[in-house]
Protein backbone atom coordinates (compact mmCIF):
# COMPACT_ATOMS: atom_id res chain seq x y z
CA UNK A 1 0.00 0.00 0.00
CA UNK A 2 0.89 3.37 -1.36
CA UNK A 3 2.36 5.53 1.88
CA UNK A 4 0.33 8.51 1.38
CA UNK A 5 -2.54 6.16 1.59
CA UNK A 6 -2.23 4.78 4.40
CA UNK A 7 -1.03 7.94 5.93
CA UNK A 8 -4.55 9.81 4.97
CA UNK A 9 -6.52 6.84 5.88
CA UNK A 10 -4.97 6.77 9.25
CA UNK A 11 -6.45 11.18 9.60
CA UNK A 12 -9.53 10.45 8.44
CA UNK A 13 -10.00 7.61 11.44
CA UNK A 14 -8.48 10.40 13.87
CA UNK A 15 -10.54 13.03 12.57
CA UNK A 16 -13.98 10.97 12.13
CA UNK A 17 -13.37 9.49 15.62
CA UNK A 18 -12.90 12.82 17.16
CA UNK A 19 -15.71 14.51 15.47
CA UNK A 20 -17.86 11.33 17.03
CA UNK A 21 -16.30 12.70 20.13
CA UNK A 22 -17.36 15.88 19.87
CA UNK A 23 -20.42 15.41 18.56
CA UNK A 24 -21.25 12.99 21.35
CA UNK A 25 -19.96 15.62 24.09
CA UNK A 26 -21.97 18.28 22.99
CA UNK A 27 -25.22 16.40 22.82
CA UNK A 28 -24.37 15.61 27.19
CA UNK A 29 -23.21 18.56 28.37
CA UNK A 30 -26.60 20.28 26.54
CA UNK A 31 -28.78 22.19 29.25
CA UNK A 32 -32.37 23.03 28.16
CA UNK A 33 -34.38 25.59 29.63
CA UNK A 34 -37.89 24.95 30.54
CA UNK A 35 -40.24 26.19 32.19
CA UNK A 36 -42.63 24.44 34.60
CA UNK A 37 -45.47 24.27 32.34
CA UNK A 38 -43.08 23.06 29.41
CA UNK A 39 -41.79 20.68 31.87
CA UNK A 40 -44.91 19.12 32.82
CA UNK A 41 -45.94 18.63 29.12
CA UNK A 42 -42.95 17.23 28.27
CA UNK A 43 -43.90 14.11 30.57
CA UNK A 44 -41.76 11.20 30.37
CA UNK A 45 -39.37 12.56 27.22
CA UNK A 46 -38.17 14.97 30.10
CA UNK A 47 -36.32 12.27 32.15
CA UNK A 48 -33.04 11.64 32.58
CA UNK A 49 -32.10 14.81 30.02
CA UNK A 50 -30.23 17.61 31.54
CA UNK A 51 -32.84 20.66 31.96
CA UNK A 52 -33.13 24.11 33.13
CA UNK A 53 -35.64 25.17 35.24
CA UNK A 54 -36.97 28.66 36.55
CA UNK A 55 -39.80 29.82 39.21
CA UNK A 56 -39.73 31.29 42.71
CA UNK A 57 -39.25 29.49 46.26
CA UNK A 58 -41.92 28.85 47.73
CA UNK A 59 -42.37 30.10 51.01
CA UNK A 60 -40.89 28.24 54.03
CA UNK A 61 -39.84 25.42 51.68
CA UNK A 62 -35.81 25.59 51.60
CA UNK A 63 -34.92 22.38 53.70
CA UNK A 64 -31.31 21.71 54.64
CA UNK A 65 -30.52 17.78 55.19
CA UNK A 66 -26.51 16.89 55.43
CA UNK A 67 -25.26 17.76 51.85
CA UNK A 68 -29.20 17.93 50.15
CA UNK A 69 -30.72 21.27 49.94
CA UNK A 70 -35.20 20.47 49.50
CA UNK A 71 -36.88 23.30 48.20
CA UNK A 72 -39.88 24.10 45.82
CA UNK A 73 -40.25 25.98 42.80
CA UNK A 74 -43.18 27.45 41.94
CA UNK A 75 -44.38 28.96 38.92
CA UNK A 76 -47.89 30.28 38.21
CA UNK A 77 -50.22 27.49 39.30
CA UNK A 78 -47.25 24.82 39.18
CA UNK A 79 -44.61 23.52 41.50
CA UNK A 80 -41.70 21.47 41.45
CA UNK A 81 -39.87 19.57 43.97
CA UNK A 82 -36.11 20.00 44.27
CA UNK A 83 -33.35 18.51 45.60
CA UNK A 84 -29.74 20.11 45.01
CA UNK A 85 -26.79 18.09 45.38
CA UNK A 86 -24.26 20.20 43.88
CA UNK A 87 -20.51 21.13 45.50
CA UNK A 88 -20.82 24.85 44.89
CA UNK A 89 -22.52 26.42 47.92
CA UNK A 90 -25.74 28.02 47.22
CA UNK A 91 -25.74 31.59 46.59
CA UNK A 92 -26.66 34.21 49.03
CA UNK A 93 -29.93 35.35 47.59
CA UNK A 94 -31.09 31.68 47.90
CA UNK A 95 -34.16 32.96 49.95
CA UNK A 96 -37.89 32.11 50.36
CA UNK A 97 -39.55 34.46 47.15
CA UNK A 98 -36.34 34.91 45.15
CA UNK A 99 -36.06 33.60 41.72
CA UNK A 100 -34.21 30.64 41.05
CA UNK A 101 -32.73 28.37 38.34
CA UNK A 102 -31.99 25.02 38.68
CA UNK A 103 -29.91 22.78 35.96
CA UNK A 104 -29.96 19.21 36.45
CA UNK A 105 -32.28 16.21 35.31
CA UNK A 106 -36.16 15.20 36.39
CA UNK A 107 -36.33 11.29 37.72
CA UNK A 108 -39.13 9.27 37.55
CA UNK A 109 -40.91 10.11 40.70
CA UNK A 110 -41.15 14.10 39.88
CA UNK A 111 -38.33 15.08 41.87
CA UNK A 112 -35.98 17.31 40.26
CA UNK A 113 -32.15 16.22 40.92
CA UNK A 114 -30.41 19.95 40.74
CA UNK A 115 -26.24 20.02 40.64
CA UNK A 116 -26.25 24.06 39.86
CA UNK A 117 -28.74 26.98 41.53
CA UNK A 118 -28.30 30.51 40.87
CA UNK A 119 -30.96 32.42 42.93
CA UNK A 120 -31.58 36.43 42.50
CA UNK A 121 -33.15 38.49 44.89
CA UNK A 122 -36.51 39.74 43.44
CA UNK A 123 -36.19 43.22 45.32
CA UNK A 124 -32.80 43.84 44.11
CA UNK A 125 -34.17 44.04 40.82
CA UNK A 126 -37.78 45.59 41.28
CA UNK A 127 -38.56 49.43 40.12
CA UNK A 128 -37.77 51.93 42.39
CA UNK A 129 -41.01 53.63 42.82
CA UNK A 130 -41.18 57.15 41.57
CA UNK A 131 -43.01 59.92 43.46
CA UNK A 132 -43.08 63.56 42.91
CA UNK A 133 -41.02 65.14 45.71
CA UNK A 134 -42.26 68.93 46.51
CA UNK A 135 -39.88 71.41 47.97
CA UNK A 136 -41.78 73.80 50.70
Amino acid sequence: MNKNLKFGLLAAIILGTLGWLAAGGVEQTATYYKELAELKQMGSESFDKRLRVGGDIKANSIVREGDKVHFTLIQNDLTLNVVYTGSDPLPDTFKDGSQALADGKLAADGTFHATKVQAKCASKYEAKPTGVVTRG
